[in-house]
């Protein structure tokens, strides 16, 4: 065992000795040891009880004769860290958990590994770990927190509710008493927020990759099965421990593809584009975005999940979860079914009794939502490297749309002019240096989008950026823009009143302007400056690549 470089032999009795040292016996060194990896804080909602699901961790591991052992990461809020400097600290964070589990785990040379993550980054920072630790594990995550029905409409809120009551009150369409309403309403309980957002994207992803069981992406946090889906996960460790089933032989080029196919079919986040990418340079798999638009093409959406539409991931679960959705992916071949997973068992047995409820979540193949994928990458003089976007969140009319630049070179900046009602429908504005190295940490920008939405523009103005959306965005929000402004990349010069076209149906993203124009930027505009960078964000921007890289580090 991995284990026995610390606990096996005349020469470890110091190691055991410090064992001793907190209370276990000679038995339970004797064990297989389990890390159970926690990003339990007091800060995020999606986090708070994650001591509970620790626990039942514990409990799946020595009732199947292993020894669990703790340590914790890091997590940011999102939503806390939205709309100021705060954001610029998030994306960061991915690569300081997997970087920090890594040394955990090297130093203390653990057989197995349990992860429980629930929240934005710590989904794929603990997969990139995973990834590069190589040893057999396995994900648990908190899970979704409950929507309620919640305003005069009947509507089920969500923390998107929130954020467009903000642009609504500021457009003066909704009261401040209506905007408290929705804030007390809108996040009944703990757990991720519960649409289909970054968070519960990358959830439902570690199902279909194959390192998390069935039922981790959508059962609610607070429901009893999720304990018991921990406890099993505690369970599944110690089979796979003693197997020798490792990440790598489960994360394979195939099982990445199985991933964006479940992707497009669920409508996910734009930033799994962005942590898929990341997952794969760990595995050093290759992955592209035109790999994205070749999946999306051949692969149904079959889910509007909000901010796509009405449902939740309470709601998702009860139709019959990620695994329904997978299975009506097998009907057209396209899925691998033949590949392993953190089960121990193939995808084809995973879902060999799965099937949706009927209850109009997930739409079956032959009447999907759409018949492509949930998301596209655009290309074009704007993007040559790609841009991504949640087309499945794009109303109709928007998906061809020629609009009037309002630039801005920073999220402040814009969301300003938004609320002080500058922008009219017909523009497209378009946020600059929020890229990862010009930011840097590439802010989410939910309050913008939110902004444009709750003042009813989403089908009427677009909004470009080199850097990212929440998952919770929804109109023609178009991030990932690379090469970004402060790399150099076409952004760093449109102006004020240039056109714009787009064209999400064919991918194409164009300011429509000749090539002479372009040349003639480039020589008499200079880029911005950085300056008053310190601390882990010099470091971070001095290190970081493009988002169609994944925003990871440089090798």
């Amino acid at each position: 065992m991995n284990s026995d470089n610390v606990k096996t032999g005349v020469e470890r009795a110091p190691h055991r000795a410090l064992m001793k040292a907190m209370g276990m016996t000679q038995r339970e060194i004797d064990r297989p040891l389990i890390g159970i990896v926690n990003s339990f804080n007091e800060i995020v909602p999606g986090h708070a009880h994650l001591q509970v699901i620790a626990q039942a961790v514990k409990s799946g591991v020595l009732s199947a004769g292993g020894t669990p052992m703790e340590f914790n990461t890091i997590g940011v809020c999102d939503g806390i860290a939205m709309g100021h400097n705060g954001m610029k600290y998030s994306l960061c964070t991915r690569e300081l958990i997997a970087d920090s589990v890594e040394c955990m785990v090297r130093a203390h040379r653990f057989d197995g590994l349990v992860f429980i993550p629930n929240c934005d980054k710590i989904v794929p920072g603990m997969m990139m770990a995973a990834a590069r630790l190589n040893l057999p594990a396995i994900f648990v995550s908190g899970g979704a927190m409950l929507s309620i029905e919640g305003d005069e409409a009947g509507r089920y809120l969500d923390l998107n509710s929130v954020f467009e009551g903000v642009g609504a009150c500021k457009a003066g369409k909704m009261s401040e008493d209506q905007l408290q309403s929705l804030e007390e309403n809108a996040c009944p309980t703990c757990g991720s927020c519960s649409g289909m957002f970054t968070a519960n994207s990358m959830n439902c992803l570690t199902e279909a990759i194959g390192l998390g069981l069935g039922g981790n992406g959508s059962i609610p946090a607070v429901y009893a099965a999720r304990t018991r889906l921990a406890k099993e996960a505690g369970t599944k460790i110690i089979e796979l421990v003693q197997r020798d089933l490792k990440v790598l032989d489960i994360l394979t080029p195939a099982a990445v593809r199985n991933a964006l196919a479940v992707d497009m079919a669920l409508g996910c986040s734009t930033n799994t584009v962005l942590h898929l990418a990341a997952i794969a340079n760990e595995a050093n798999i290759p992955f592209s975005l035109q790999l994205v638009n070749e999946v999306s093409a051949k692969v149904p959406n079959l889910c509007r999940l909000a901010p796509a539409g009405p449902h939740h991931m309470q709601d998702l679960y009860a139709d019959g979860g990620v695994y329904a959705v997978m299975k009506e992916l097998t009907k057209l071949g396209l899925l691998d079914t033949s590949l392993i997973t953190a089960t121990g068992k193939t995808v084809g047995e995973n879902l060999a009794g799965a099937g949706r409820k009927g209850r109009g979540v997930i739409a079956a193949v032959e009447q999907p939502r759409s018949a492509t994928g949930g998301l596209a990458a655009l290309f074009g003089n704007l993007a040559p490297n790609g841009a991504i976007v949640k087309k499945s969140a794009v109303a109709p009319n928007m998906l061809q749309y020629e609009g009037t630049a309002r630039v801005f070179d920073s999220e402040e900046d814009a969301i300003a002019a938004i609320y002080q009602q500058q922008i009219k429908a017909g523009d497209v504005v378009v946020i600059r240096y929020e890229g990862p190295r010009g930011g840097p940490g590439m802010r989410e920008m939910l309050g913008p989008t939110s902004a444009i939405a709750g003042m009813g523009l989403d089908s009427a103005v677009a909004l470009l950026t080199d850097g990212r959306f929440s998952g919770a965005t929804r109109g023609a929000a178009i991030g990932h823009i690379s090469p970004e402004a402060q790399a150099g990349g076409p952004i760093a010069y449109l102006q004020d009143g240039d056109r714009i076209a787009i064209d999400i149906s064919k991918g194409t993203l164009n300011a429509l302007l000749s090539e002479d124009e372009w040349t003639r930027r480039r020589q008499s505009m200079t880029l911005r400056q950085q300056q008053g960078l310190s601390g882990y964000l010099k470091r971070y921007a001095q290190s970081v690549t493009s988002a169609d890289r994944g925003a990871a580090f440089q090798d």
